[in-house]
């Protein structure tokens, strides 16, 4: 990723090298936008080849009586836990399709999890993704877990217009030169899934493992 040194070049200046506040403070150049201002992919041909992980969440909150349809598999419309997992793995692998400066990632494992939680009233969906190369997984992992959230409320909409997607994010990631970054205060939404318990969506790949410890982040690639 070309991002530069911090240091401020003619180019970089817009008019005389002043800003509209008055001042002439240096800033970095945006490494989604070229010298001219035209729209392009980070360069990461220099990227050493890395395993990178990254780690993503979204809830779905419906009605306790639209839990209980998701849970007992009773749906007008089918089996939403599998439908929606089965989108987020689908939507995991064509993110730079749908992104439009996002990179094409070879992904070597992708889990998508939906679980209810009918005490929070939510659908919990939890995505963790993987690769080996010069551009990170965060991205893949993110429209993995929005896909399959949207996935859910198209399944019970019709059965509770009041459903709702809320709380996508990233919770971790890891690999390349800017080390691991954790979300300083991990919620409770996704908890891990015992021995044995129903998991869907896996594709390739050992089970991933969330990003150790944390550091200011620092995103290569997507």
């Amino acid at each position: 990723m070309d991002e530069g040194d911090g240091r401020v070049t003619p180019e970089d200046r817009p008019g005389d090298g002043t800003f509209e506040d008055g001042t002439r403070a240096g800033r970095r150049r945006v490494a989604h936008v070229d010298r001219a201002g035209r729209p392009r992919m980070t360069d990461v041909t220099n990227q050493p080849v890395a395993a990178r992980r990254a780690v993503a969440e979204a809830e779905v909150a419906a009605s306790h009586e639209t839990l209980s349809l998701i849970v007992d598999g009773t749906n007008p419309k089918g089996d939403v836990l599998t439908v929606a997992e089965l989108a987020g793995v689908m939507a995991g692998k064509r993110a730079s399709e749908l992104i439009p400066l996002c990179h094409p990632v070879a992904l070597t494992d992708l889990l998508v999890r939906a679980v209810p939680d009918r005490a929070a009233g939510v659908v919990r969906i939890r995505v963790e993704t993987a690769t080996i190369g010069p551009s990170g997984v965060e991205m893949e992992a993110l429209t993995a877990a929005a896909v399959a959230a949207l996935t859910v409320y198209d399944m019970v909409r019709n059965v509770d217009p009041s459903v709702s997607v809320r709380g996508i994010r990233l919770l971790s990631q890891s690999g390349g030169e800017g080390g691991a970054w954790q979300r300083p205060e991990l919620p409770t939404i996704a908890p891990r899934v015992p021995r044995g318990a129903r998991v869907a969506g896996r594709i390739g790949g050992s089970p991933s493992r969330g990003a150790p410890g944390r550091v200011p982040p620092r995103r290569h690639g997507t």
